[in-house]
């Protein structure tokens, strides 16, 4: 059966929030496998964000932040045999829930030596990468983006998340969330991007009923994306 793409919309503060319901035309999706495009903190301290070219995902468009309904979120944890070297390396064990790993070593996550501090190579991190995967639903979209959050960004998300959105009887897709970049300096001096969080609107009810039915569809499809050869390259 054919879904028909219903999608009416309004525009306020720049932001194009669905009024209708967001239904995807499966007809062209038969036998395929709905992916999303991921976007990448920058190394060394950038401040602008490289996104998919509307156009031409070859030529990529820059921007200072990004803004979006963010319709799911959850942790995931990816332990690689080597540091990543631009090659494509599978995990040797991953977990999509930050609990269960599957592969090699596999089991318990929260018992694992691999997610110990000091297990890393210098000593002091996890050889496992604990990740956290957020999908933003951009102005006028109907697929979010996939924004793969390293271990240094992930308390400023546990803060934004519980202080600015639980705390006040919401959930994350009621919002229309703000994400920068700022530059931190390690303690040995290396410069790196963190991702801030900010409120940019409240959605109004009609808004919010319709994005909570669509991030409760979309689940569906963001949890089975496998942890893969790109979480490698996420910066810790």
């Amino acid at each position: 059966m054919e879904n028909k793409n219903e999608l009416a919309v309004k525009e306020e503060n720049n932001f194009v929030i669905p009024t209708g319901n967001i239904e995807i035309d499966t007809e062209d999706l038969d036998g395929l496998t709905i992916s999303f495009d991921k976007i990448s903190i920058p190394s060394g301290g950038g401040q602008m964000w490289e996104l998919p070219g509307m156009e031409n995902p070859d030529e990529p468009e820059y921007s200072k932040e990004i803004e979006g309904v963010i319709v799911d979120h959850y942790p995931v944890n990816a332990y690689f045999e080597e540091e990543y070297n631009g090659q494509a390396q599978p995990p040797a064990c991953s977990s999509m829930d930050g609990k269960l790993g599957i592969g090699e070593p596999g089991g318990a996550c929260a018992n694992c030596p691999l997610n110990k501090y000091g297990s890393a190579d210098d000593g002091k991190g996890k050889k496992c990468k604990n990740l956290r995967r957020i999908y933003i639903l951009r102005s006028g979209e109907i697929l979010p983006l996939l924004v793969t959050l390293p271990p240094t960004s992930i308390k400023n998300f546990s803060d934004y998340i519980s202080k600015r959105i639980v705390t006040k009887g919401m959930k994350a897709c009621d919002v229309v969330t703000k994400m920068t970049l700022t530059v931190e300096k390690s303690q040995t001096g290396i410069k790196y991007s963190k991702v801030q969080f900010a409120v940019a609107r409240i959605l109004e009810p009609n808004e919010k009923a319709v994005m909570r039915e669509f991030s409760n569809n979309i689940k569906q499809t963001t949890r089975l994306q496998r942890v893969d050869e790109t979480d490698n390259s996420v910066l810790d």
